[in-house]
């Protein structure tokens, strides 16, 4: 029986032999991605640089594509490829900077401490299903779903390169988000007590609160996408808020306004109830008065300029005080907004739009093409902080 072929991308036993003048000749066969077996060879003062220089002309194989996945590339390889892919999806604003980030902290952490000496042909269903059981032990389920996410990225990549058959990482088990709190709304009393504190706070006038709360209750926001709106982005005269850009901070550039929101369906012009407006009208005409123009942020910082979401959130730690308001955060504000729209009777439907979800439920379609958002839900929210509803419970699951 014959000896077997080599594995394409894959080279022999290397042989050296010395020069008549000094030095030494490395050589091999290589099997080229076009299936056929090649002899190269290259030379050096030494075996070691013969070899280094070897090995260097089977990775610039004219025969060979730059940037090639084999059964024999280690995952750390096959990681480094992966994000250059996710950086470019995020250069083409299809995924957010965070994202990136997130990845990378998780591959940094994780993944290429614990499977990065692996080989493509070495990832097997059990070697990653441990893996995953170990993180979700020792770091919880938020990063053991977040890399497994990762992997299978990889090493879908491996699976388009013709690596591997399958992609192992699809058979390992689900891994169960665990508990989580759900999100709690304020009620009517707890509104009116909660705006109190933060005007009678120096630091939450200072950060704007509690024009911020009244404003992302009065449009079910995220918090990034509150600091993303300029003032070109309200129309006074319509009544409505476009809501297309969220800010985020980006390693090694600052913070970022981005063209697009969380998803797709994040993108939606908005109606707003008209103590809103109010509010915005004053915020305009301070801003106007202190030179800040039409394409300046809405919540601007001290300097004008965009506001860090994340020390947002600090502040409204720091400044939400006394024991029964602890459990507030800037979602809290999202989750009034969709009770305020069901007490009022608003179609789940409408209300999934305002709050610019993709899905109304898990088991519901995706719903396209759904921007501009019916007035009935402004007119749901007319009387949020005048006569604020108190038709259901204010601390049932949120949406």
């Amino acid at each position: 029986m014959g000896r077997p072929p080599l594995d394409i991308g894959t080279y022999g036993k290397i042989r050296y032999s010395p020069l008549p003048g000094g030095g030494w000749r490395a050589r091999t066969q290589f099997r080229d991605f076009d299936g056929k077996t090649r002899p190269v060879e290259r030379t050096g003062k030494t075996q070691g640089k013969a070899a280094q220089r070897l090995r260097e002309a089977i990775r610039e194989w004219t025969g060979a594509t730059s940037g090639e996945v084999t059964r024999e590339t280690k995952l750390r390889e096959l990681a480094a490829m992966w994000m250059e892919q996710v950086d470019l999806e995020v250069g083409r604003g299809e995924k957010s900077p965070n994202t990136a980030t997130t990845y990378r902290s998780i591959l940094d952490r994780h993944i290429l401490p614990g499977l990065g000496e692996l080989r493509v042909r070495e990832a097997s269903v059990s070697r990653i299903d441990r893996f995953l059981v170990v993180l979700l032990q020792n770091v919880g389920s938020s990063s053991a779903k977040t890399a497994r996410t990762v992997l299978s990225g990889m090493l879908g990549l491996a699976a388009r390169y013709d690596a591997i058959s399958t992609n192992p990482t699809r058979d390992t088990r689900r891994i169960s988000a665990g508990q989580t709190k759900q999100p709690r709304a304020l009620d009517a009393m707890e509104r009116t007590q909660w705006l109190a504190q933060l005007e009678s706070n120096e630091k939450a006038v200072r950060w704007d609160l509690p024009d911020l709360s009244k404003f992302m209750m009065a449009t079910g926001v995220r918090i990034g996408e509150a600091l993303g709106v300029f003032w070109d982005d309200v129309d006074f005269d319509a009544g409505t808020v476009d809501v297309a850009h969220t800010v985020v901070r980006v390693k090694g550039q600052g913070l970022y306004r981005k063209p697009k929101t969380k998803t797709k369906k994040s993108e939606r012009l908005l109606p707003l109830p008209s103590w809103a407006l109010e509010i915005l009208e004053k915020r305009r005409a301070e801003a106007m008065e202190e030179g800040r123009g039409m394409s300046s942020p809405v919540f601007a910082s001290s300097t004008g300029g965009l506001r860090d979401p994340s020390n947002v959130l600090r502040v409204i730690r720091e400044t939400r005080g006394r024991e029964e308001f602890l459990w507030v955060t800037s979602h809290t504000f999202r989750k009034t907004t969709a009770t305020a729209l069901d007490d009022a009777d608003v179609p789940t439907r409408l209300i999934a739009d305002h709050l610019g979800h993709a899905r109304v439920s898990m088991t519901q379609d995706v719903y396209l093409g759904r921007k501009a958002v019916d007035p009935a839900t402004a007119a749901a929210l007319e009387g949020l902080l005048d006569n604020p509803s108190e038709g259901k419970s204010g601390d049932k699951p949120g949406r």
